[in-house]
């Protein structure tokens, strides 16, 4: 049998970090909290990615909350893609109420209420910082896989962008892209042909329909300018406190094509533009993206292979990733071999086949002496979940069921004055606030077509013109008629005379 004083060691062994680290809570064994045994995470490796997954109602926000309540106390700045809209309150400090003061005292952790900084952030109309970025720099590669697009249609996109760079005409949205679209297929056919290729009327057909699709998204609101800039994620506050970035997405849940075009062109500008870290003490900034299984469910092939890349590649950038979802099973097993910390909160086990996702989720984790994985999983309560987290040398710690400490600021969302108060606060919603429609491909090529069908007009009045001056006046006109009625009648006279003549013969 093993006793709690084995397991304690164990655990704090286990758990034991040279440099700084964030504390989750406290062990659990047998269903017991003990005291003074803390999990932990280590900063170093918190750019390793992560995964927080659980059934409905089982903690999984709060968990989100008590991450990065902690990694902006140590400066480190947060972005949290809110879908169900129930993040908002980190920005003001919680009450200690008897269920956290009881929670605490079992794991032996005080509780300080506190807040910390906001930028409410949004994709739509919503009020908030707007997050907008160009169709150029997104490239024809990245767009091209957005829209699901095959390796030919593909080919015409990166046409289309190699056209619009030597006529130096930006692609900044979708009206832009749209229109070079029309303009390659009727009046500029020819000039493209010349130069660039012969393209199918039938590929730049499809290719329209799947931007019309996006558009339909909410694209036409995220497409253009001013470009968000991601330094504005990196801030950190007056006292120290890293930025918690919010970015509100409760009005697009039945649009995932625009939440993963989003998430998608954000790792890819932060990839290019964030200079390498390489082994750092702490993550420069980390990313928890809500309803993870929005992107991989609309995802095709190429998309995953991209987000699959970027994962792996960008955290030597010092960027940490996040995915939350309900079931670890909907993360694709090639992203979910890359997260390093996992939190997993209860599953639930209705059906067979719910069973037969806990026996799989439970292979997931180290092997343990101290728990049957498969059994606990759906034996944990509220704010409890299964912890491992890779240590300073990059090795799984002990799988520990945990107790997780409560959050010290709010646990319910902002009103809506206390919304209003942030962004009025702002300065970033300021700075973002104007949306900018500059001279790009659009207005160029209608500029161009304008003056084709002028210069055509005026071509046809000058031919019009030289038709008419080389036209007989009326008097002419009359006059050689009237010369070919005298011609005809004195023919005529001269015919019938000759005749007189043979009959008087």
């Amino acid at each position: 049998m093993t006793t709690t004083t084995e397991f304690s060691k164990y655990i704090n062994e286990g758990y034991n970090f040279k440099g700084q680290s964030i504390t989750l809570g406290g062990a659990i064994l047998n269903g017991e909290a003990l005291t003074n045994t803390l999990v932990k995470v280590p900063l170093k490796t918190l750019n390793r990615h992560g995964l927080i997954a659980g059934a409905t109602g089982t903690g999984k926000t709060k968990s989100i909350q008590v991450l990065s309540e902690q990694l902006s106390s140590y400066g480190i700045p947060v972005l949290m893609m809110d879908i169900k809209g129930d993040f908002s309150g980190i920005a003001k400090a919680g009450e200690e109420k008897p269920f956290i003061t009881e929670r605490h005292a079992k794991i032996n952790l005080p509780y300080q209420p506190d807040s910390f900084p906001v930028e409410l952030l949004s994709l739509s109309q919503q009020n908030g910082v707007r997050l907008r970025a160009t169709v150029s720099e997104f490239g024809p590669v990245l767009f091209s896989r957005i829209l699901d697009l095959n390796d030919t249609q593909a080919g015409v996109v990166a046409v289309i962008f190699k056209y619009c760079d030597d006529k130096q005409m930006p692609l900044l949205d979708l009206k832009d892209i749209k229109k070079v679209i029309n303009y390659i297929t009727e009046e500029g056919k020819g000039e493209i042909q010349e130069h660039y290729g012969k393209i199918s009327t039938s590929t730049t057909g499809i290719i329209l329909r799947k931007i019309i699709e996006l558009e339909q998204q909410g694209g036409d609101i995220f497409f253009g300018e001013k470009s968000f800039e991601i330094d504005d994620l990196m801030r950190i506050d007056e006292n120290g406190k890293g930025y918690v970035n919010i970015l509100r997405l409760t009005d697009i849940q039945d649009k995932p094509k625009l939440f993963s075009t989003f998430m998608l062109s954000l790792l890819a500008e932060i990839y290019q533009q964030m200079p390498e870290k390489g082994d750092a003490d702490q993550p420069e900034l980390v990313i928890f993206i809500d309803e993870a299984h929005l992107i991989f469910n609309e995802a095709s092939d190429a998309l995953l292979d991209q987000i699959e890349t970027i994962i792996k590649l960008i955290r030597s950038k010092g960027i940490g990733v996040y995915f939350i979802t309900q079931n670890p099973m909907d993360v694709p097993a090639s992203v979910l071999a890359q997260l390093g910390l996992k939190i997993q909160h209860a599953l639930r086990a209705f059906t067979a086949k719910d069973r037969q996702a806990i026996k799989q989720t439970a292979e997931n984790y180290p092997i343990s002496d101290y728990y049957k994985t498969d059994e606990v999983l759906t034996s944990l309560g509220i704010g409890e979940a299964f912890v491992t987290a890779l240590n300073e040398k990059g090795i799984p710690t002990p799988l520990a069921a945990t107790m997780m400490r409560a959050p010290v600021s709010r646990m319910d969302i902002l009103t809506d004055a206390e919304i209003a108060e942030i962004n009025a606060k702002s300065k970033l919603v300021k700075k973002y606030a104007e949306a900018i429609d500059r001279e790009s491909a659009y207005e160029m090529l209608t500029q161009k077509i304008e003056a084709a069908n002028q210069q055509a007009e005026i071509e046809a009045e000058t031919k019009q013109e030289d038709r008419k001056s080389n036209e007989p006046s009326t008097a002419e006109v009359i006059g050689k008629s009237v010369t070919k009625v005298v011609t005809s009648a004195t023919f005529i006279r001269g015919v019938f005379g000759i005749l007189n003549k043979l009959f008087r013969k």
